[in-house]
């Protein structure tokens, strides 16, 4: 006889592999086509989304890297490169703090606010209109929900340092009888 809550767990977990393929998919997808929509500007998705983020109006007086690493969910590490060829290309600059000398503070230059306002801009709002293309708005509501849940869940792992087994011997049972491949 068939366990009900066995198979909803495995149809969970199958249910569960299918969201994150696609959503890395999605990722995949987003840097591929993304980069498309803004290369004439010689932009890439990371430097479309360093250009966002600091042309939010609390980012008018730029932002520490450690902030702005946070803000985008990226390591220091990873971001300094990528500023560095955005400073090397005029789109933004990167200075002492005025607060904190030790810290570097990023700022928009003016050649980068142009390229993001008069160029970039147009062609974000069409790569969005063709990206969304078919979703009413309650379905992209619908959609940021569910991502900002997901994203809050992925965010407390984070900080958790690990994902672990919530009771090891479930995990053992899994093993067993092989649904932990």
């Amino acid at each position: 006889m068939d366990n009900p809550i066995k198979n909803s767990e495995i149809a969970k977990m199958e249910l569960a592999n299918r969201i994150f393929f696609r959503l890395y998919q999605c990722a995949n997808m987003l840097h591929k086509t993304g980069t498309r929509a803004v290369e004439a500007q010689g932009l890439t998705t990371q430097q479309w989304a360093v250009l966002g983020a600091l042309s939010r109006p609390e980012a008018a007086e730029g932002m520490s890297v450690g902030d702005l690493a946070r803000y985008l969910m990226v390591s220091r590490q990873n971001l300094s490169g990528l500023i560095s060829r955005m400073e090397r290309d005029g789109h933004v600059a990167n200075a002492p703090d005025d607060r904190d000398r030790r810290s570097r503070r990023i700022t928009m230059t003016a050649s980068g606010r142009k390229v993001w306002l008069d160029e970039a801009q147009p062609n974000i709002q069409r790569y969005y209109a063709q990206a969304l293309d078919e979703f009413s708005v309650g379905d992209m509501a619908h959609t940021l929900h569910y991502l900002l849940k997901l994203l809050d869940n992925m965010q407390r792992i984070d900080s958790e340092g690990a994902v672990a087994a919530e009771d090891d011997g479930l995990q053992e049972a899994g093993e067993a009888d092989g649904a932990g491949a």
